[in-house]
């Protein structure tokens, strides 16, 4: 009974299972109907792509290549042999697309042997042929590089330049110029010229520089680009060079055109070159000292043969409304301004530094308060790179470099026990020992300057400002001892003024203070003092034209310059003015396109054919979980300062100068 129940079921089952075909069926003739019923009037053509498609045929030919199917040639190379498809060689090298189908004898020929290149190399760029990747390392790259300049892979070539490019560093430029030169790679030889150009003054030294051949050395020694500080290097240079080897003699002549007579120190010439004997015996020298003599036959600093002008390089900027992140560069000779590109976030209440041609940005404020991030700026390279954050935030600060270091002193709030050292080899801060005077760097805005091996420090607002509203104490911080020494006071008190030095002492400029009367008024100051290290002493210089506080001062050569700042009625002025030393006197150079605060400023030699740097408006980010603050742009909103209550007053001093304390002066 059960069997014929079981039966029963398996015909039902199989009856509904005929039914549902029959009904699929129907449906799948009465769709074909109704499709080719649609005129066609009313179809679009549609094109289908498979965007994987690409991928799935090489990673197809690779598998066959893997297990030797449809080969049809072996490219062997130092005995190892390499089985491929003759299509696919043709289809990414020129150099094979030749070989197998101009009817050379290789099209036919089972094996192909490949000469002048490493066996390695080969494997290599037949997986690349197949898989459109190549692993680039340090111990491959030259050898990769010769073999895909070879073989016409342009890509993977270029990939080696490039990987090559991004590797320069002072002890690989030389070879890599020459080898880049060797091989008529022109953007990796431009690249690596540029940095023996940029870093000439430490280059100049090495072995692999002496050892370079007279047509290298004098193309270096042309270049209007060459950052040297003075052509005496240029000269040292040229003569380490041709002491090396002494049938080097000979090309002595040569060798000195492409050395510029005018830009010679004064006092170079008789106490180092004249007394050479290699110059005493070459006729040609006499023309190069007649030259070199001659200082009006080509003005120093204003000739076209001159080498990098030094110019000032202005970065980051507050004006009240709005925060500045434009860099832009001043040349002194012409007062013509240039823009050099952006910083990667707006910045105020920054500090910045120069070491050679390389700029760090500190601190300042962010959307989260004050900053402790710290930025590295390549400029020949128009390159910004994130570097290990300070220890503390900072704003209103200093940032200083001194014996291969950058210290970050002072800033609002407690900065008390913090003085930060950072390291640009490892990448890493570290917070130094102080002993003695520690109310110096738990100072807002102060100035600091290094010279002889210390660091000066002047005029911040201390943090017990209500008590001593007039900071004129002055101290030194020797970095090897870790200690403060207090040395003699400035005559005019001062918070937020500027200073530099010029000719082995330091001069501060401008600030304010608060007259000791009734009225407690604000004086936004004008006068500049001379500091002797030496005396210990202070001496009065002559007062700029305007008031300023919270402004720039920087020197350039052999002149003070001062650009930005407040006047004493909070209004912005535009006017540079600069300071002459031999005279003692100021005058107007030229305008600011915008008047702003909290300007920073560098000296930089910069190229003539500079190309600024052009970045797009972005918000920088990295890692938005680790840095909050890279998920906003930077000051979008108003910034107040710890010390606003401090100036306040409206009542702010017009342009009469207070007669009572100059005299006392």
């Amino acid at each position: 009974m059960a069997e014929n129940n079981n039966a029963v079921a398996c015909e039902s089952e199989s009856q509904m299972a005929a039914e549902a075909g029959l009904e699929k069926a129907d449906m799948a003739v009465a769709l074909q109907e109704d499709v080719t019923s649609v005129p066609l009037s009313s179809l679009k053509i549609e094109t289908f792509v498979d965007s994987n498609h690409p991928n799935k045929v090489l990673e197809g030919l690779n598998k066959l290549r893997l297990n030797g199917a449809l080969c049809d040639v072996i490219l062997c190379c130092g005995g190892q042999e390499f089985p491929c498809h003759r299509y696919v060689m043709a289809s990414f090298s020129p150099y094979f697309e030749a070989m197998f189908t101009a009817g050379m004898m290789e099209s036919t020929q089972e094996r192909v042997t490949i000469s002048g290149v490493e066996p390695p190399m080969i494997g290599m760029l037949v997986s690349y042929a197949y898989t459109s990747k190549v692993s680039i390392s340090p111990e491959n790259v030259q050898a990769l590089l010769a073999a895909s300049n070879m073989l016409q892979v342009t890509a993977v070539r270029d990939a080696c330049c490039g990987y090559m490019g991004r590797h320069i560093d002072i002890n690989n430029c030389v070879a890599m110029y020459c080898f880049a030169e060797a091989h008529s790679f022109k953007k990796l030889e431009k690249r690596s010229l540029d940095y023996i150009l940029e870093d000439f003054s430490v280059i100049y030294q090495q072995e692999e520089f002496l050892s370079l051949p007279v047509e290298r050395l004098t193309e270096i020694l042309a270049s209007d680009h060459l950052n040297v500080p003075k052509e005496d290097i240029v000269f040292e240079a040229a003569m380490l060079w041709l002491n090396k080897c002494p049938t080097r003699r000979q090309n002595f002549d040569k060798v000195l055109e492409h050395i510029r007579p005018p830009l010679i120190s004064p006092s170079y010439l008789p106490t180092v070159i004249e007394t050479l004997d290699v110059v005493k015996e070459c006729d040609g020298c006499k023309r190069f000292i007649s030259e070199a003599t001659d200082r009006d036959l080509v003005p120093y600093h204003n000739t076209a043969g001159s080498r990098r002008p030094t110019v000032i390089v202005t970065v980051g900027a507050d004006t009240h409304d709005k925060d500045i992140h434009k860099m832009e560069s001043f040349d002194p000779l012409t007062s013509q301004w240039k823009p050099i590109g952006r910083t990667p976030l707006k910045v105020n209440g920054h500090a910045v530094v120069i070491s050679g041609s390389i700029l760090y940005l500190a601190g300042g404020y962010s959307n989260y308060g004050e900053s402790a991030e710290m930025w590295r700026c390549d400029v020949p390279s128009n390159s910004w790179t994130k570097m290990a954050p300070m220890n503390k935030p900072r704003c209103n600060f200093s940032l200083v470099m001194l014996e291969g270091y950058v210290f970050a002193i002072g800033g609002n709030h407690d900065m008390r026990d913090s003085i930060d050292r950072y390291d640009p080899k490892t990448n890493t801060w570290q917070l130094m020992e102080s002993v003695g005077v520690e109310e110096y760097y738990d100072h807002d805005g102060p100035s600091v300057v290094p010279l002889d091996g210390l660091l000066y420090f002047f005029g911040g607002l201390p943090k017990s400002w209500m008590s001593n509203p007039n900071p004129s104490k002055v101290a030194k911080y020797n970095p090897e001892t870790s200690v403060w020494t207090e040395v003699a006071p400035m005559q005019v008190p001062r918070s937020k003024p500027s200073a530099c030095t010029l000719n082995g002492k330091i001069y501060v400029l401008g600030g304010r203070h608060i007259k000791n009367d009734e009225f407690k008024t604000k004086v936004t100051e004008n006068l500049m003092e001379c500091y002797n290290p030496t005396t210990n002493q202070w001496t009065m210089c002559a007062p700029m034209k305007i008031r300023r506080y919270h402004h720039s001062m920087i020197e350039v050569n052999g002149r003070i310059y001062v650009l930005g700042g407040m006047d004493a009625r909070e209004v912005f002025p535009t006017e540079i003015e600069r300071y002459c030393e031999e005279t003692d006197t100021w005058e107007t150079v030229g305008q600011m396109h915008t008047g702003c605060y909290n300007l920073r400023c560098v000296s930089l030699r910069l190229r003539k054919d500079h190309k600024p740097m052009v970045y797009e408006d972005y918000e920088y980010s990295e890692d938005s979980e680790n840095n909050p603050d890279e998920d906003h742009d930077y000051f979008d909103y108003d910034v107040s300062y710890e010390d606003d209550d401090y100036y306040d007053d409206e009542d702010y001093e017009d342009d009469e100068v207070d007669e009572e304390m100059r005299n006392d002066l």
